[in-house]
């Protein structure tokens, strides 16, 4: 009985589509170290990041597969940026 794949699961796939060509060269790794797979993350890291700025319309990937929208956060820019410090007093 063939099921209907899940929200997660076409998410997925419609990351690992816009990840072919980092997926392309994974293949040809032989010799796997940290320091390629820290490599592999920032790459990936890199392009939804530049994927994420040039939707027509931002949260697209979110919406597209029935997800909210994250709301924007507070922080600005650097470490602690927008940060509120708590006053125990």
């Amino acid at each position: 009985m063939a099921t209907e794949p899940s929200r997660i699961d076409l998410l997925e796939l419609d990351i690992d589509l816009r990840l072919t060509d980092l997926w392309r060269e994974a293949v040809d790794v032989s010799d796997w170290s940290l320091e390629i797979v820290a490599a592999f993350i920032r790459a990936a890291y890199g392009k939804g990041y530049c994927d994420a700025l040039t939707e027509e319309s931002p949260g697209t990937l979110c919406v597209d597969h029935g997800y909210r929208m994250p709301d924007r956060h507070a922080r600005t820019h650097g470490p602690g940026a927008g940060v509120v410090e708590h006053d125990p007093a």
